[in-house]
């Protein structure tokens, strides 16, 4: 199946490639064999992504991460509506087999969409650009929402991740936002790595305090910053990464720099 999106579209097959490529390794982090067969699947040069440890490792890290916080909402609120923001063709919905009362919806752009509905059924596909309003009217705003943002942060321009968290704090009557939370340098450094410099994309918005969300106008409510260099998980690693990442987890500062999940109730 072949593949022709544009820039913004493309990083989908960045996280999708990282996934499959974990997925692959004896020890797996994520164990995602899901998105290795999509990978398999489609008409695309896959070579053009630098997939360094690092990277593969940071990226099925932080989707277990937020996997195990929407594991634990949907246990909490069996008949919750879950979200996952610009989904791309993350299999989340697979992996964490949601109860029978859990309406999950997947949320992206229409090509995305798409491709997602070929590849991928099941769920609510829902067609939306996160910076406009609309696509929200389609999803039950009466039940308790768990809200998924992977890697979304970053390609949100200016304050619109803010506008959006207000939102969706407006349209349900509770529940949580989970995502991998950028600081500043991390947002502004994106744009120095090489596979982002291939496909033309520049770094985006990021917020050094976790705390800063809670000033937004959303209700939130940190209840989580997990820094992931101080993750068990963090033995799977490869070496010289271990004990690199094993380094930066003696300094908070440092830990903030690399990946972390922030979660946020509402």
């Amino acid at each position: 199946m072949t593949i022709d999106f544009p820039p913004v579209q493309e990083t989908l097959l960045l996280t999708l490639y990282m996934r499959a490529l974990d997925g692959r390794l004896p020890r797996s982090i994520l164990g995602d064999k899901h998105s290795d067969d999509l990978v398999r699947r489609l008409d695309y040069d896959f070579s053009r992504i630098k997939a360094s440890p690092s990277l593969v490792a940071a990226t099925a890290l932080r989707a277990k991460k937020l996997d195990e916080a929407v594991r634990a909402f949907c246990a909490a609120h069996p008949s919750c509506v879950v979200l996952d923001l610009g989904c791309g063709l993350d299999t989340r919905m697979q992996r964490c087999a949601p109860p029978e009362g859990v309406d999950w919806y997947d949320i992206d752009y229409p090509d995305v969409i798409e491709l997602r509905r070929r590849l991928l059924p099941g769920g609510h596909p829902v067609v939306g650009d996160l910076t406009e309003e609309g696509w929200l009217d389609e999803i039950p705003g009466d039940r308790p929402a768990m809200i998924v943002a992977d890697g979304v942060l970053p390609f949100l321009p200016g304050t619109a991740f803010q506008e959006l968290a207000r939102r969706l704090a407006r349209h349900f009557p509770a529940g949580e936002l989970a995502l991998n939370g950028y600081t500043n340098f991390a947002g502004w450094s994106m744009r120095f790595h090489p596979t982002m410099k291939a496909l033309g994309i520049r770094g985006g918005e990021g917020f050094d305090d976790p705390r800063e969300p809670e000033q937004w106008g959303a209700g939130l409510r940190l209840i989580e910053e997990q820094l992931l260099t101080r993750v068990p998980e963090v033995d799977l690693f490869p070496q010289p990464l271990r004990a690199m990442t094993r380094a930066m987890a003696l300094s908070e500062g440092l830990s903030r720099q690399g990946t972390r999940i922030l979660r946020y109730g509402f």
